[in-house]
């Protein structure tokens, strides 16, 4: 790659930032940039930025201002920036904050709207808020029917009016827990400086004295640890909502581990038990659940005990029925924890008006330089299409299918596994069929939705002790497994172009391992077809994060025998 001297960074009249990494001093705004700016495509060292309302208030809600954005924007600019641009920074991030929603002095029950008189009045005149409003107390103030804090905020976070929320929070009940001197093991322990940095900031909001908001840490970098940071700072009833069964032992394992809780005070609220305690740990898919007599039956669990904290784990996976019942529960302390604010279904501004927006990020990058989460090198390996004229004569979804399940995978899966003797690796897939054919193949012990909780547990506890060197498995391994010793992953299919995804099978190699060692993730890709659109876009989000895929192409020579 040939470096240039020029300034790295174009900034574009719509917004837009195109990013040159070949220039000298691109490193400092390479890190700036996802801080205020999105990442929309990369072209080679060519890569797209993009200044959405949403990533400016993000910033925003950090403390950032505009005139620092601009700031930084300026410095690495090769060409002066326009002033409708700085216009735009300017009067999009002072929109945030511009209202306030405050509880009545004389009435805790009754919310008021505050703003400056010609806010609100554009605010007063505008049609989809006259239902949730009441009446004008004043020129500057209007008071809001009842339970209608969340919808407020979701209907001014779309006209383009971030309100900072200030009326604060109800305790709930109390709950008396604490952080652990030692685990159970007799291991001392202690949250670690960005955890604690991170539990700190959720409590920042001088507004309300803390209570909603987004804590953003990569895959393995502990975000259950800053959940409970929280949980025992507020000593309250705490609802867990996580991502499968899996994770909801993780986390009563966590808690019984690392606090002064007891077994008897945590509820596991599943298709198999429904325990409601001081501590209840349930699933996105339970309270999505549909009964026969009356839909999603289950979210009546946020109303069964008086919570003072709901911890949403992966929050990015939040289904539509715990965001409408969540824009009920404003009142009550909520703290997002993800690895990536990254939908695919577009609704991060849901995220931000009812969660709280982002309070912490960490970028991944750092914590890899720190030590805290193991070096990773991404391969994509561009695989040959096993069968071109059925590839061709099928419809748009028979080809995503072949290029997924390209059974020249399968040989080129034992030879990248070759390269790692002694080494514990994952095989992961989004089809069923391929999966078991990889796993006939290699002799590897193979990990479904099929697979009741307790083999899965047996099987993770033997991978971890070394007694399969090869785990192959399917999208159930995508979300909230802890496997610290896994350090080769091989992709061989996935859900489309999903960033979400891609994010989370990384995470799967980025827990610290114990040798110092780092991590190497594959990702095969089918030539020629449209996997290869799919894996640009699946990527996008670990190359805003700064990662960096090396491209090699497997030659086909014999049926097992290939060169990349």
């Amino acid at each position: 790659m040939t470096e240039s001297r020029g300034k790295p960074i174009i900034v574009l009249s719509d917004l837009t930032i195109l990013y040159d990494e070949r220039t000298v001093d691109e490193e400092c705004i390479r890190e700036q940039l996802p801080a205020f700016a999105e990442l929309v495509k990369q072209a080679g060292p060519l890569h797209t930025y993009r200044m959405t309302q949403l990533a400016l208030w993000n910033a925003a809600s950090l403390g950032t201002t505009s005139d620092e954005v601009v700031a930084a924007l300026t410095q690495s600019a090769r060409y002066n920036i326009a002033e409708n641009v700085i216009r735009s920074i300017k009067q999009t991030m002072g929109r945030y904050g511009r209202l306030t929603l405050e509880r009545s002095a004389g009435d805790e029950e009754q919310l008021l709207l505050r703003g400056d008189e010609a806010i609100m009045a554009e605010v007063a005149a505008e049609p989809s808020l006259k239902s949730l409003t009441d009446k004008h107390v004043d020129s500057s103030t209007l008071s809001l029917h009842h339970g209608r804090r969340g919808s407020m905020k979701q209907e001014l976070l779309r006209l383009g009016y971030p309100v900072i929320d200030a009326a604060g929070y109800r305790s709930g009940e109390t709950l008396s827990v604490s952080l652990a001197d030692t685990t159970r093991s007799g291991i001392a322990f202690k949250l670690r400086y960005y955890q604690e940095r991170a539990v700190d900031r959720f409590f920042e909001d001088s507004h309300a004295g803390g209570g909603s908001g987004v804590i953003v840490l990569p895959c393995g970098a502990g975000k259950t640890m800053v959940g409970i940071g929280v949980l025992a700072r507020l000593q309250c009833a705490t609802l867990i909502l996580t991502s499968n069964l899996t994770s909801v032992n993780q986390w009563k394992n966590e808690l019984l581990d690392k606090t002064t809780i007891d077994s008897e005070s945590i509820g596991e609220y599943s298709s198999k038990r429904k325990q409601i305690r001081p501590i209840t740990i349930a699933t996105y898919n339970m309270m999505a659940t549909n009964g026969e007599e009356q839909e999603y039956r289950h979210l009546q669990l946020f109303r069964e005990r008086d919570w003072g904290l709901i911890i949403y784990d992966e929050v990015h996976m939040l289904p539509a029925p715990v965001f409408r019942m969540t824009a009920d529960l404003q009142a009550t302390r909520r703290l997002g924890l993800t690895a990536t604010l990254v939908r695919e279904d577009g609704r991060e501004r849901d995220v931000f008006s009812l969660i709280g927006p982002k309070r912490y990020e960490l970028p991944w990058k750092q914590l890899e330089h720190t030590g805290d989460i193991a070096a990773i090198h991404c391969e994509e390996v561009r695989v040959p299409l096993f069968d071109e004229p059925a590839y061709w004569d099928g419809n748009v979804r028979a080809r995503a299918r072949l290029a997924a399940e390209n059974p020249n995978k399968t040989a080129i899966v034992q030879q990248l596994l070759s390269r790692h003797p002694g080494r514990s690796a994952l095989v992961i897939g989004a089809y069923i069929r391929q999966l078991k054919q990889i796993a006939e193949e290699l002799g590897a012990p193979l990990l479904t939705g099929e697979v009741d909780q307790e083999e899965r547990a047996l099987l993770y506890d033997s991978f971890r002790r070394g007694e399969y060197p090869v785990l192959v498995v399917s999208k159930v391994a995508n979300f909230a497994v802890d496997l610290p010793d896994a350090s080769v992953a091989v992709q061989v299919s996935g859900s489309f172009g999903s960033r979400q995804e891609e994010a989370q099978r990384i995470g799967r190699l980025l827990r610290p391992k114990r040798d110092h060692s780092g991590a190497i993730f594959y990702s095969l890709v089918t030539e020629g077809t449209m996997e290869v659109d799919y894996a640009l876009k699946r990527q996008r989000f670990m190359l805003e994060q700064g990662y960096r895929y090396s491209l090699t192409s497997a030659v086909m020579k014999e049926e097992t025998d290939y060169e990349a």
